[in-house]
């Protein structure tokens, strides 16, 4: 049989995979295989006897081959259909492996299960704790998780198990630098999110611990993320090799590129779980508090970790400590950001972060340069900004072109230092201010404009200096704003470039006070409204922070585009700006948050001298058909021939969406029209 004959076999019914194993473990497993009667069949490398082949017992015989040729174990030292007993119910667990001393008692207990981890997790944990094994391995061929059994209740995620001449220490205690991170990312190997891991790291620890998950969880990817940055230099090195390697040797695989590089000098990673729970916490404590001192505003200087029990901290480490957090847009991290915010009701105010897509689409047709200022007056988690910064400093160094925006692995210049300066954020929801001010100071080599503020509500931004740890976080960056404001003493308007927002939609706002600063809150007799959508004022807050000939890209929902009772505002934002560009978004786009259909709308304000203002001129309309996202908001990847999914050249996700598609059509259109930012 051929190898891709196996592989179809065992994902005829799409439940297992053969992503985990070694093309020599296949072709061991395919030489073993014979067809009698019209039927396929196997020998068992433990039970010496033909088994019918099926996909669940092809994983189950790679396993065994994987422990028998990778990991060293005899085949004495396994067994298959071990009974388990829960007083009169008898069970059977899929392969154990028997301890090295006495062989009897159990060392680790392996299930292999269909469709998702949680199926069969459950059951794992069960076997293991009735026969009383250290060690657990889950797998469906796709996925394969490690544990160390630390009670009952407590399964600590490994990055591996020992070897047959190992212990649990030595895999806990082993050298690891940013290359092991690189091959073992549980993202990449395992095709998960990282929203994924948190949801299992609540359901196994996080739950129960009694403390803040948003906060919790926080600090730990910041520290991570910290302990990441200190091997930037490890990182440059490893993707200057792999461009080396992969040229000299264009079939090499990612993982075979890899192993060709040498670790010898490399940074060891502190963000490891170590055998003793106690010395875990130290380490882990200790780079918590470097990361505090190095990205200064973000936690209060004498907020500890608050997770107390060693154990649920250990837990916690193991989850993470095999996932590369940096990638080429921060993705990885902002989606995960996203579901702990939303766990904080912040979609009760009717606003969500914005999906990537939607941002690369914006930022590309926004065309920024390195000379221009940029602000999001609802950011979020700083999506705007962090791909704006990605996008001008791909130009600083590619003479003026930019594909969509991707991190830089290399150490910022000066002029791309230089430009983090000329980007702002603003936000009133001040969980999400720390989140964007953690991705804007890594993106931005620890400087950042994102200020905790009303955006609205400008004419109490003064009263904020009266706050002194107010002042302490955002005081500079304050400063560099008022810079750009026609006066200084009233903010109301200013000179920026380019204002890119997905503000919130939900509520109106019924201030008073406030609305009274807003032309839109008054009839053509001058009558204010009792209220005012909050959508409608960031509209003409928005147009007030550009400059003449500024360009604004901003999130609406589809009805201020042909309600009747929006058209007064459809005129107010005529009067001021060309309308340059609707691109309507599919009702996937913003679930499973919420299904309200929204389309971006983008003008430029009228200026004599680059952005005349004229009756009738063309406008680009297009609808986005797929979002990347199906109806009930999970994503959608691109796939292989084989039903895989395929990874870009950074080794993430392809999510299938057609706005990239939407995008090119518009640079063309732009360039055709000789749009001011586009010429």
């Amino acid at each position: 049989m051929k190898k891709i004959q196996l592989t179809q076999l065992v994902k005829s019914d799409d439940k297992y995979d053969l992503t985990i194993f070694s093309p020599e473990s296949i072709d061991r497993i395919e030489n073993n295989i014979y067809e009698k009667d019209e039927k396929l069949f196997l020998k068992c490398f433990k039970r010496n006897k033909d088994i019918q082949v099926k996909p669940e017992e092809i994983v189950r015989q790679l396993m065994l081959d994987k422990l028998i040729n990778e990991y060293g174990y005899s085949v004495d030292l396994l067994d298959v259909e071990y009974t388990v007993n829960f007083g009169r119910e008898k069970k059977f667990a899929d392969i154990v492996i028997f301890n090295r001393t006495d062989k009897t008692s159990i060392y680790c207990v392996l299930e292999i299960k269909k469709h998702n981890a949680k199926d069969g997790k459950d059951q794992l944990k069960s076997y293991t704790n009735a026969t009383g094994a250290p060690l657990a391995i889950w797998t469906n061929g796709v996925e394969i998780n490690y544990y160390e059994r630390l009670d009952p209740n407590y399964f600590e995620p490994l990055s591996d198990i020992p070897k047959a001449n190992e212990t649990i220490d030595d895999v806990k205690n082993e050298r690891f630098t940013y290359l092991e991170l690189m091959v073992k990312d549980r993202l990449t190997e395992e095709r998960k999110s990282l929203k994924d891991l948190i949801q299992e790291m609540e359901d196994e620890v996080l739950a129960n611990a009694g403390v803040d998950v948003f906060e919790e969880v926080f600090k730990l990817i910041f520290t991570k993320l910290y302990d990441e940055m200190e091997s930037a230099d490890d990182r440059v090195n490893i993707e200057t090799q792999i461009k080396i390697i992969k040229k000299q040797n264009p079939v090499f695989t990612d993982k075979q590129i890899l192993e060709q590089i040498e670790n010898n000098d490399f940074r060891k990673l502190e963000f490891r779980s170590r055998g003793d729970a106690h010395h875990t916490k130290e380490v882990i404590n200790n780079l918590y508090q470097k990361a505090k001192d190095k990205w200064q505003g973000i936690f209060e200087k004498g907020e500890p970790l608050r997770i107390t029990d060693e154990n649920h901290l250990q837990i916690c480490i193991g989850f993470l400590q095999n996932v590369k957090l940096f990638n080429s847009n921060l993705q990885v991290i902002d989606e995960a950001f996203e579901y702990l915010v939303n766990k904080s009701a912040k979609g009760e105010k009717g606003q969500y972060f914005t999906p990537r897509n939607v941002i690369d689409m914006c930022v590309y047709m926004m065309n920024p340069q390195p000379e221009e200022y940029m602000i999001d007056t609802a950011c979020g988690s700083c999506g705007f900004t962090v791909h704006t910064l990605f996008n001008v400093w791909q130009k600083l160094v590619n003479q003026g072109k930019a594909r969509f925006a991707n991190f830089s692995n290399q150490k910022l210049t000066s002029n791309q230092k230089a430009y983090v300066d000329k980007v702002f954020g603003i936000d009133f929801d001040e969980k999400s201010v720390r989140v964007a001010r953690t991705l804007n100071m890594i993106a931005g080599d620890g400087r950042t404009n994102v200020l905790h503020l009303n955006t609205l509500d400008y004419t109490r931004w003064e009263e904020k200096l009266k706050d002194s740890s107010w002042s302490k976080t955002y005081l500079e960056g304050f400063y560099r704003l008022l810079d750009l404001a026609i006066n200084r003493q009233n903010p109301k308007e200013f000179n920026f470039d380019i204002v890119m927002a997905n503000p919130p939609f939900a509520g109106d706002i019924k201030d008073s006070r406030l609305i009274s600063n807003y032309e839109v809150a008054f009839d053509g007799k001058g009558k204010k409204s009792n209220k005012v959508s909050r959508d409608v004022l960031f509209i003409e807050r928005n147009l007030d922070f550009l400059k003449p000939g500024g360009r604004m890209a901003i999130v609406l929902p589809q009805g201020r585009f042909n309600n009747t009772s929006d058209e007064k505002i459809r005129n107010f934002i005529m009067e001021r700006a060309r309308l340059i560009a609707v691109v309507g978004l599919d009702g996937n786009t913003f679930k499973p948050h919420t299904g309200t259909k929204t389309s971006v709308l983008f003008v430029q304000k009228w200026d004599d001298k680059i952005n005349p203002k004229v009756d009738d001129y063309e406008i680009f309309m297009a609808v986005s058909e797929m979002s990347g996202k199906d109806n009930s908001g999970e994503e959608i990847y691109e796939k292989d021939e084989n039903g895989e999914r395929k990874l870009n050249e950074h080794n993430h996700l392809i999510q299938k969406h057609d706005l990239e598609k939407i995008t090119l059509e518009f640079e063309k259109w732009a360039k055709e029209q000789k749009l001011s930012f586009w010429k």
